[in-house]
């Protein structure tokens, strides 16, 4: 029973409240010393990357003929952790040079490249220094990253694979740049939390797309590297972060240290190490960023030409698989900006399996942003099961696939080829899909007119106000600028260089050693925790009512048909969103490559037949997922049918089978008998068909069907399961779990459904974009 309240208790209750309110303060006071000293000592260090490893750097890019702030890192492994074996596919990953320094994508062991050194894999690391080198350009920092793409096939010839490149949010349409004019330097890459489409989001959300029109465009980014005589302040693109989600930077940030300093500086300081590490960029590399992506919209346009005309950048020659992450709780990259270039670039999932690219999309619920990042539970669910999947996406036929990741129950079939407790599977999906996930892109016509404004606002900035500041400013001028910045004087103002702090120490260590933590059932503290709430829903209510002014501000703008006329565009009811279409020369080199696969439909091996078996059973359905994969590399090693064959000879096997099967089934199963010459070899690979089909589950009735079909077509008397073959039964008993790396381990019981080819799936969800989570 509850003990009623008296004054002789709140009397002890308050007293004890103000006690640990005295404590709080003044810990909390410290850790804000700690942070302004941590500041200056990582700023006198050179700002190096806050990685949670070692690293080595084998590639400095300020000594190429045309030098940049890059480098290129090899990570160490941590002591007591595996060692990594070069014979496995290295992983690369790129941290977004967005105001901040490098080091997000391996803050923590729990990260991206921590998961990589788990799996035993290399780890390569792309870093960037503070100072940009001068004359420095995105195309030149894009030819650096070549190099390093170069350099670390070199160091991984053989079965290694091609890397497995990673681009963190502003790294990631780096890496979409560098695969659309690379090739066959790298194997899949991962986007996570990377704007492609700019102008897509939702209304009533995602209000920073609205931040280029109302200030005028691009000509800002300008007048802050004039003011920095050359030099942008990472320090600002940083502020406008923060500003997104007040409620977070104003007061859930700053509270939840004050009400869990004694648990929370440790975290709060390795955070502010990365948060307030703001690093410069070049005028002329911010005015490429913003006046070609996030105004310009131009890279899925295919408008932005690099080597003074010679190249344009099409993200439709990328040859390497594709995978998105994105989540709905992102308020920085929602999934809109993430995938709509998709639709941009492709009408139909027809069109994208005859440029013969795959795309993967994996869509979280509610992190946000800096969560895709930093948060261990997405690096050990998402960012490891995709790591663990990336043979098998690596072989996935041409198509638009959305992963999804569930929990394994005892009863899951297959068991024995899994590892860990998660299931990712692959599931067709179509354009339509991905145009579900918006509420319509009809309100991108109005960001077209702010392209337009913004290019004039830009001339007239660029002709009349840029030649005088540039005149006026200098290097010491630009210092002060950066040193008045709030984020760096609230640093240096609260720290040990400020002779008011001098007692601060002694004192905190003091109340340390005398420390008296509220009770959680204090009245006066749960009185201060619900004012804490009742403090962010107002902030909150205030982040609403101002977005909502800033979209109709906006929209009142930018959508009033005079303005649009005033700057030649037609109609906003004649607007559509941009597809490039299939030009001639796209056209005619599809042409030709029909014709050079349509002359293989009875050229192949024995293993050849095995996989368009598979394919012709399984296209109906075409769900994907690890465990048939992994019996179909068990079958490669240890059966006569798929011996001697490598990762590369698999992925382009099952992408020719798979486009001759859909491309005349019954052409394919008829001639299906000339690559299985024998009766042994048709039986053997009908009885693996049994078998690899039972991994996942139940062989259907459909699939049972067509494998009748192939029955008759090779001459064989039934499809009863693993009926012949020695040789089949035999990895039906043993079925040892194969990674995707290659290790062995355990066993299985035969079950499954292998479906390597996808044709289309029965579900097709709209989903609905929830609340706005925030960061």
């Amino acid at each position: 029973m509850p003990v009623a309240a008296t004054p002789q208790n709140l009397i002890e209750h308050w007293h004890a409240y103000l006690t640990d309110a005295w404590q709080r303060s003044v810990l909390m006071l410290d850790v804000l010393r700690e942070r302004g000293d941590v500041y200056l000592q990582h700023d006198a260090d050179g700002h190096p990357p806050v990685l949670a490893f070692d690293y080595e750097i084998i590639d400095d890019a300020r000594t190429l003929p045309q030098p940049v702030n890059y480098a290129l890192a090899a990570i160490i492994p941590p002591a007591g952790s595996p060692l990594t074996d070069p014979e496995k596919r290295p992983f690369v990953v790129i941290d977004p040079r967005a105001g901040h320094g490098p080091g997000i994508g391996g803050f923590k062991i729990d990260s991206e490249i921590g998961i990589a050194l788990r799996q035993g894999h290399p780890c390569y690391f792309v870093m960037f220094f503070p100072q940009p080198e001068p004359g420095q350009t995105i195309e030149h920092v894009l030819r650096a990253e070549r190099a390093f793409l170069r350099h670390i096939n070199v160091r991984h010839r053989g079965q290694a694979g091609k890397p497995f490149v990673i681009g963190n949010c502003q790294g990631g349409w780096a890496l979409a740049m560098l695969a659309a004019t690379t090739r066959d330097q790298t194997g899949p890459i991962l986007l996570a939390g990377s704007p492609l489409s700019y102008w897509s989001g939702v209304a009533g959300k995602n209000p920073m797309r609205y931040s280029g029109g109302l200030h005028g465009g691009t000509w800002l980014a300008s007048l802050a590297g004039d003011l920095g005589n050359g030099l942008f302040d990472g320090a600002h693109l940083v502020s406008n972060f923060e500003q997104l989600d007040p409620a977070n930077t104003l007061w859930q940030k700053p509270y939840g240290l004050y009400s869990q300093v004694d648990s929370e500086r440790e975290r709060f300081l390795e955070f502010e190490r990365w948060w307030g590490g703001h690093f410069l960029l070049n005028k002329e590399e911010m005015e490429w960023i913003s006046q070609q992506l996030f105004v310009g919209n131009h890279l899925t346009d295919g408008d932005i030409l690099l080597d003074d005309g010679g190249t344009r950048i099409d993200l439709r020659n990328i040859r390497s698989p594709i995978v998105i992450f994105a989540s709905w709780g992102d308020n920085i990259t929602p999934p809109q900006q993430a995938l709509n270039w998709i639709p941009d670039l492709y009408r139909s999932v027809d069109e994208l399996r005859a440029n013969e690219q795959t795309i993967v999309y994996c869509l979280h619920e509610k992190v946000g942003h800096l969560g895709i990042f930093v948060s261990a539970g997405v690096a050990n669910k998402e960012h490891s099961e995709l790591a663990s999947a990336l043979d098998l996406i690596d072989v996935l036929p041409p198509g638009l696939y959305e992963a999804v990741i569930t929990d394994t129950q005892p009863e899951t079939p297959g068991l024995d080829y899994l590892q860990g407790r998660y299931l990712v599977r692959f599931e067709p999906r179509e354009i339509g899909d991905i145009l579900a996930l918006d509420d319509g892109r009809d309100d991108e016509a109005a960001f077209e007119v702010v392209r337009r404004i913004a290019e004039v606002n830009q001339q007239l900035y660029d002709g009349f106000v840029s030649p005088w500041l540039r005149a006026l400013s200098s290097d010491s001028s630009a210092k002060i600028w950066r040193q008045l910045h709030p984020s760096r004087q609230e640093r240096q103002q609260l720290s040990s260089q400020n002779p008011f702090l001098a007692l601060l120490a002694p004192l905190a260590n003091q109340v340390r050693e005398q420390r008296q933590p509220v009770a959680a059932d204090n009245p006066f503290w749960q009185w201060q925790q619900a004012c804490s709430a009742m403090m962010t829903q107002t902030l909150d209510q205030w982040r609403v009512l101002r977005d909502s002014y800033y979209e109709q501000a906006f929209n009142a703008i930018y959508q009033a048909p005079w303005l649009r006329a005033a700057v030649g565009l037609p109609p906003a009811d004649q607007w559509q969103s941009h597809n490039q279409g299939v030009s001639w020369e796209r056209e005619e080199m599809l042409r030709l490559k029909k014709a050079e696969l349509e002359a293989q439909y009875t050229a192949g091996t024995a293993f050849d037949g095995l996989l368009r078996l598979l394919i012709y059973t399984a296209i109906g359905n075409g769900v994907v997922d690890v465990r048939p994969f992994n019996a179909i590399r068990r079958v490669m090693q240890e059966t006569p049918l798929g011996e001697d064959v490598s990762l590369p000879q698999l992925k382009d096997a099952i992408r020719r089978q798979t486009w001759l099967t859909r491309n005349d089934e019954t052409r394919a199963l008829a001639t299906l008998g000339a690559l299985l010459c024998d009766s042994t070899q048709r039986q053997m690979a009908l009885d693996m068909a049994w078998h690899l089909l039972g991994v996942a589950g139940p062989v259907s009735e459909g699939k049972q069907l067509r494998l009748g079909k192939v029955a008759v077509a090779l001459g064989l008397s039934g499809a009863s399961p693993l009926s012949a073959s020695p040789v089949a039964a035999s990895v039906a008993e043993q079925a040892p779990l194969q990674n995707g790396s290659g290790a062995i381990t355990g066993k299985a019981t035969p079950a499954a459904v292998p479906e390597p080819a996808v044709n289309g799936s029965k579900r097709q969800p709209r989903r609905k974009p929830p609340a706005n989570r925030g960061n």
